[in-house]
């Protein structure tokens, strides 16, 4: 097993599990979606399970849902820095908007968590599509979805920027001389774009990784040409084999487009696994799940994917035609979740409750109710055909999902030559086999 075929995996950290009705279960534990414990002990079953990384989300805004749904986690980038002090080697990813930031603050904070991980800091670059986020930051409405990314490509450019604005090396700590650092080894960026106008340089140190791995969640146009353009690992949904295999080669050649090498952009699908001993047992822990779910919050859920469409005056145990939704192109958030929805219903033609018991797991992403055999070749066959560099592990229930996967599943994979049996690097980069960029400004440059 090459660096270039390495199987990757991530978790993606929810509050009590990624099924929306999960702190309704007897392994949830929603009483400690704010303690730092409860994050500890994720994170050092993941690092056990020899996972790349682990991920956290970030809304900006409180969910439709908090009556019935679990909420109120902490911000990713403070929970972050204090799981650096908790764990060695796995990679910490957080969420970032685009929208909602300024460039220079956004950048120290990744460079800071950087360093204070000793080179594991990655960031999900988001646009931010919740229409809700929009009124905490003085705005009586969201952005265009094209104006959101057309902010975000600049955005990115002037973060990479001030990362590389001090070179390697130019702390040189001459204490014969009083010289702290080689100020000829430090630059000012000087941007000027349509956006932003910042002067720079960074006030730190050039970090670790000279660049935090650099993430990216949207599969929409516009989404997978910014991921072509500048993400080295992109957490996508698709459902089936043959649709991961068309977005994985779509975007590849995207990546190549930009001169890109295609092995320094891997592609992760998100994967819901529910584990049971038997295919039966699996099949009942899930149908358990889906029973504690709420019609009411899925339809509220469905409701934000199309930007407030109503659908509560629809029948629940009729099959839901595919005229009952707005066309996915006049979708201003998540565009390409929304496709996704279409797509299944196109295809199955549920009911509108079978269509929310498939959406509360993942909400798009593929849940997998089987055995740990089944899931290894699930994961196997994915990546053995050309659908997946990895995958975006969302337990159904945490913690208890995350022990699953990592006692049952990955041993499996280990077996089978898919998977690491022990960190080869220290550094998230290192865990992905990617390079560390130079800094644009050094003198070899």
């Amino acid at each position: 097993m090459t660096a270039d075929t390495a199987l990757h995996l991530n978790v993606f950290v929810p509050t009590t599990g990624h099924h929306e009705a999960s702190w309704l279960h007897e392994k949830a534990q929603p009483e400690r979606t704010t303690d730092i414990s409860y994050y500890r002990e994720i994170a050092q079953i993941a690092e056990r399970g020899l996972f790349d990384s682990l991920f956290l989300a970030d809304q900006l805004a409180i969910g439709r849902s908090v009556r019935h749904v679990a909420q109120g986690k902490l911000e990713p980038l403070t929970l972050l820095s204090a799981l650096s002090g908790a764990t060695e080697r796995i990679g910490l990813i957080a969420t970032a908007s685009t929208t909602y930031n300024e460039p220079y603050n956004l950048a120290r904070q990744f460079a800071s968590l950087d360093h204070i991980s000793g080179g594991r800091a990655g960031w999900n670059i988001v646009t931010s599509w919740s229409a809700e986020a929009a009124g905490n930051f003085g705005a009586s409405e969201r952005a265009q979805h094209g104006d959101r990314y057309q902010r975000a490509t600049e955005f990115v450019d002037v973060v990479s920027k001030l990362w590389d604005s001090w070179e390697d090396g130019a702390r040189v700590y001459d204490r014969h001389n009083g010289i702290y650092a080689d100020t000829d080894r430090i630059h000012q960026i000087d941007h000027r774009g349509d956006h932003f106008t910042v002067r720079g340089p960074l006030d730190q140190a050039r970090s670790p990784q000279g660049h935090p791995l650099l993430v990216q969640a949207g599969s929409s146009e516009s989404g997978r040409n910014f991921a072509a353009r500048y993400a080295e690992a992109i957490f996508t949904a698709q459902q089936d084999l043959a649709d991961a295999q068309a977005f994985h080669t779509d975007v590849k050649g995207r990546a190549r487009a930009f001169g890109r090498d295609t092995a320094s952009l891997k592609i992760l699908p998100g994967l819901s696994p529910i584990l049971g001993s038997t295919e039966a047992e699996a099949r009942a822990n899930e149908e358990a799940l889906n029973a504690l779910s709420l019609p009411a919050v899925g339809l509220k859920h469905l409701s934000q994917r199309f930007d407030g469409f109503d659908f509560s005056n629809l029948p629940l145990d009729e099959p839901i035609s595919i005229d009952s939704f707005p066309a996915p192109e006049t979708v201003q958030g998540a565009q390409s979740r929304a496709g996704i929805i279409l797509e299944i219903v196109r295809r199955e033609r549920p009911t509108l409750r079978q269509l929310l018991h498939r959406l509360a797991g993942g909400r798009g992403h593929k849940v997998l109710a089987g055995t740990p055999k089944a899931i290894a070749d699930h994961i196997q066959t994915w990546v053995e055909q050309g659908a997946a560099d990895g995958f975006n592990i969302m337990p159904a229930v945490s913690p208890s999902g995350l022990t699953e996967f990592v006692d049952e599943v990955v041993p499996i994979l280990q077996q089978r030559g898919l998977f690491r049996t022990r960190y080869a690097g220290r550094t998230l980069r290192d865990h992905f086999g990617l390079p560390r960029p130079a800094s644009r400004y050094a003198r070899s440059a």
